[in-house]
């Protein structure tokens, strides 16, 4: 494992820890870490090592920013996965994208049936498509991190779980 799979590692890692105890990820870990993986590749490849750093933490930032305007998901949860994608670059924030999808469905329902909340949990899934469907996709009061009564999950988690597998399966 190289310099850049450790510092991504230790970043997320942290990320991940901090989330759990505080439920916020904070801006100096994941702009720090963006700012690192910017500066790092761009001296190891110049313009095109900048480019397609910036080009992966901008996927990173895409790929979650839809669940953050439906107040599914925290801000530092995006940046997270962002930085990930400034170190890995765009395939690299792909994968590592989908493995913390599959992870952070594993870990709700961890969560949800630790918590006797997860026919609750298909229920709101159920009322938020419906509601979806017929009004247009847009935030469902009652069902955001906001005002939702249920278990909150420390996404973090998740992301250094993604990350990890993308990681460790060469994407």
């Amino acid at each position: 494992m190289g310099f850049e799979q450790i510092a991504l590692l230790g970043i997320v890692g942290m990320g991940a820890a901090i989330d759990v105890r505080t439920r916020r990820i904070p801006n100096v870990l994941t702009f720090g870490g963006t700012s690192v993986a910017l500066v790092y590749h761009a001296f190891l490849a110049g313009l095109a090592g900048l480019g397609h750093s910036a080009a992966g933490w901008a996927l990173g930032i895409a790929l979650f920013l839809p669940m953050f305007l439906l107040r599914g998901m925290g801000a530092g949860d995006v940046k997270l996965l962002g930085a990930v994608g400034a170190w890995l670059g765009p395939m690299g924030a792909l994968w590592s994208g989908l493995y913390t999808v599959i992870a952070g469905g594993v870990l709700a329902l961890i969560v949800g049936a630790r918590h006797g909340y997860l026919g609750k949990a298909f229920q709101n899934l159920w009322v938020l498509f419906g509601f979806w469907r017929t009004t247009g996709v847009k935030p469902v009061t009652g069902l955001t991190l906001a005002d939702a009564p249920g278990p909150r999950l420390a996404y973090g988690i998740a992301i250094f779980a993604g990350t990890l597998a993308a990681v460790w399966l060469k994407f």
